[in-house]
């Protein structure tokens, strides 16, 4: 069943807008932006936008199609750019808003730590053995994982929740079944991820018709407008970036004031605590120039990036190698 505070209306030409609307709450002075229908010619105060926007020039995008938030309607919608003129499509199972969408002789080969999850098989052995061993290295497991990960976006609930690098979904679904979101994206470069992020996803009636949408996109180059997301969520997945600090720089632009990210990611050797941070530093980066599979960074190095990427009130938890870290967009 959708959620009632995030649907979408239609005009006379069957293009959809979003109307995000703002929600005061006793809790907390933060107001989470909730997509909501409205008509055209209300008289309260809303801002008539379309969460997703052009990888290119980062315009709100225009969508023809069937209402709903969830995976079927977007299925069946097209979206496009007018001040690009590029068309985006969804005929795949999820919406693709890659800048190489549609090309047809430019090929763009990414570096062997995100070509390994585009994959067929090891997308289908993700939550089939491959997530469980994450344990040996500290992680606690994705049931309390979400929790965690919920204990910092309470301050957000109600608003829009993007996970990206989602992979097959695990925590995009558990997001959508909790209710505390208005809507969910879960985002993606991966094309098989997300073919199994859907296989999981109509194999449960309590999730097929929730507001969860599937997208595939650069983590580096966001499809959302400025300020438009109440919180990001990246499970497992810094380690994975080729440049962490270009998602993170992204993760800030998309967020509105007051929005929360809050990411999981494999620590750099736990040695690296009893040796100076300059040789740690520089015997890693001697070793990433041969093994360039996993980018793993150092808890210090993590809050230097959110802190340079402006946000604040940088928050963590260690386990082993597994961290969780939280920022704030002032």
């Amino acid at each position: 069943m959708a959620l009632p505070s995030h649907s979408l209306i239609n005009n006379n030409n069957n293009t959809l807008f979003f109307q995000i609307y703002l929600s005061s709450s006793h809790k907390s002075q933060y107001r989470p932006s909730r997509i909501r229908a409205l008509p055209k010619d209300s008289s309260r105060s809303i801002v008539e936008i379309e969460p997703f926007a052009c990888p290119i020039c980062y315009e709100p995008l225009i969508r023809k199609g069937p209402l709903g938030f969830n995976v079927p309607a977007i299925y069946r919608s097209g979206f496009k750019c007018k001040k690009c003129n590029k068309s985006y499509s969804s005929k795949d199972l999820y919406l693709d808003l890659t800048v190489t969408y549609g090309m047809k002789e430019y090929t763009e080969v990414k570096p062997t730590r995100t070509e390994l999850f585009r994959s067929p098989l090891v997308s289908f052995l993700y939550e089939r053995g491959w997530r469980q061993n994450f344990n040996r290295s500290g992680f606690p497991g994705p049931d309390e994982e979400f929790k965690l990960a919920q204990d910092y976006f309470k301050p957000v609930e109600g608003g829009l929740l993007v996970d990206v690098s989602c992979g097959s979904g695990l925590f995009s679904r558990k997001f959508a079944k909790s209710g505390a979101y208005s809507g969910v994206v879960a985002l993606d470069f991966s094309e098989n991820m997300l073919l199994q992020c859907y296989d999981f996803i109509k194999k449960d009636d309590t999730i097929v018709d929730l507001n969860l949408a599937l997208v595939r996109a650069d983590v580096a180059r966001l499809p959302f407008p400025p300020a438009s997301v109440d919180a990001v969520h990246a499970g497992a997945a810094l380690h994975c970036w080729p440049s962490p600090s270009n998602a993170v720089a992204e993760i800030s632009r998309i967020l509105r004031s007051g929005g929360v990210f809050v990411g999981s990611t494999f620590l750099a050797g736990v040695f690296g605590n009893s040796v100076p941070g300059g040789i740690f530093r520089s015997f890693r980066q001697t070793v990433q120039l041969t093994n360039s599979t996993y980018n793993n960074l150092t808890e210090e190095e993590i809050e230097d990036l959110c802190k340079s990427c402006g946000l604040t009130n940088y928050t963590c938890k260690v386990q082993q190698s597994f961290i969780m870290f939280s920022a704030q967009k002032p």
